[in-house]
């Protein structure tokens, strides 16, 4: 009996086999460029950062039909310099997502009517085109409204971590002065190589950890300024 028990779980494994090949390239891996544009007084400047997302299912749960994606994010922040030798910063966050860099594509992508989770997947890859971010996501599901743009800051000193400065996306003047406001911020999948060499900006990058400014023990993290809670991670992410 137990020989006959065996050959039927072996048989059940065989015919699960290609369910999971399929649902693995369902997921595939992709690349997209981030670019942002700021109007200024002396004319328009940009900034971009080629943004790899690995995606990766896994199973859920005790049954192997129950799956999950699982996405992470490798690249770096965009920076932007702007007149008068300050840098506007693009994060791989949004002001209340720290996946925000791995998930954006997913949220913009096409939906198709009928489609399963898994299916739905790949979809990404339907986007054509460089696409211009709107200024909110509208709430999908148990996930409320959100952001759609990338958290935004700027340092007083590049040399100096604890500097950070959250940059309000609606009023850039408050940060750089009159006339200067965001022109838009747009994704676009491409085959470039991921973005590379933010370090040389701020020396301090690569071996920075934790935090970049520092938390006090006594204040709850909910009612610090959000930009105390940026990571070095938000401006250069490994993929893991």
């Amino acid at each position: 009996m137990a020989h006959i028990f065996q050959a039927a779980w072996l048989a059940l494994a065989v015919l699960m086999l290609p369910a999971c090949t399929a649902a693995d390239d369902a997921a595939p891996d992709y690349r997209y460029r981030l670019t942002v544009e700021v109007e200024t007084p002396q004319g328009l400047r940009t900034g971009s950062s080629v943004i790899e997302v690995r995606q990766i299912i896994g199973r859920s749960g005790s049954s192997p039909l129950r799956s999950q994606i699982y996405r992470h994010a490798k690249g770096e922040a965009v920076a932007v310099d702007l007149p008068g030798g300050k840098t506007l910063f693009a994060l791989l966050r949004s002001d209340n997502d720290v996946e925000w860099a791995a998930q954006v594509m997913h949220r913009i992508a096409p939906e198709i009517q009928g489609e399963t989770s898994e299916e739905a997947f790949d979809n990404v890859l339907l986007i054509k085109g460089a696409v211009e971010l709107p200024r909110t996501f509208p709430p999908v599901a148990w996930i409320p409204e959100r952001s759609a743009y990338p958290m935004l800051v700027t340092f007083g000193d590049l040399a100096d971590p604890t500097s950070v400065a959250e940059v309000n996306p609606d009023d850039l003047a408050a940060s750089f002065g009159e006339g200067v406001h965001l022109k838009r911020i747009t994704v676009e999948l491409t085959d470039d190589p991921v973005t590379s060499g933010i370090e040389e900006r701020m020396g301090w990058l690569a071996n920075h950890v934790g935090t970049l400014v520092y938390r006090p023990r006594d204040v709850p993290i909910g009612e610090m300024p959000l930009a105390h809670r940026v990571n070095g991670t938000d401006f250069v992410g490994s993929g893991q």
